[in-house]
């Protein structure tokens, strides 16, 4: 008897309680993480375990995956690097630099657009969409 593993029950699962952003901020991951960090009270750290790596054109790319875990709430917050060395994470939002994800408790609608406002404050920031299950074709790529 095979066992198999139904992807599609495994990204049902997995955004089942998320929230995700899609951020156009051309500049270095580095520096605008230290800007939300600073200009929005977060505190994410990069997580080399949950580096996301694509086999692709027979090449390995890596995409960064910063993470923030809220102490008082059961909410998390990733940030993923969406391209790398001309690839992407998802490839059907190419114009979009990184990737949000709130996973766990949902957001209110007014911390929603709280952050959306936050985070087009920061500079390099010019768009900030919200992003439905329905139209990402490659969310298996998301999974943590």
């Amino acid at each position: 008897m095979k066992l198999k593993v139904d992807n599609e029950l495994l990204v049902d699962e997995f955004f089942e309680d998320t929230h995700l952003l899609g951020i156009m901020a051309p500049v270095e991951s580095h520096l605008f993480v230290w800007q939300i960090n600073q200009g929005l009270g977060f505190d994410f750290r990069i997580n080399d375990d949950l580096e996301i790596q694509l086999n692709k054109k027979s090449r390995t790319y890596f995409f960064k995956v910063y993470e923030f875990k809220e102490s008082l709430r059961t909410i998390t917050y990733y940030l993923y690097k969406n391209h790398c060395d001309g690839e992407y994470l998802l490839p059907e939002f190419k114009h979009l630099d990184y990737l949000w994800l709130t996973k766990g408790e949902a957001l209110t609608t007014t911390e929603a657009t709280e952050l959306h406002k936050g985070l087009l404050s920061i500079h390099h920031v010019q768009l900030v969409v919200e992003l439905t299950n329905e139209k990402i074709k490659n969310k298996q790529h998301l999974i943590l």
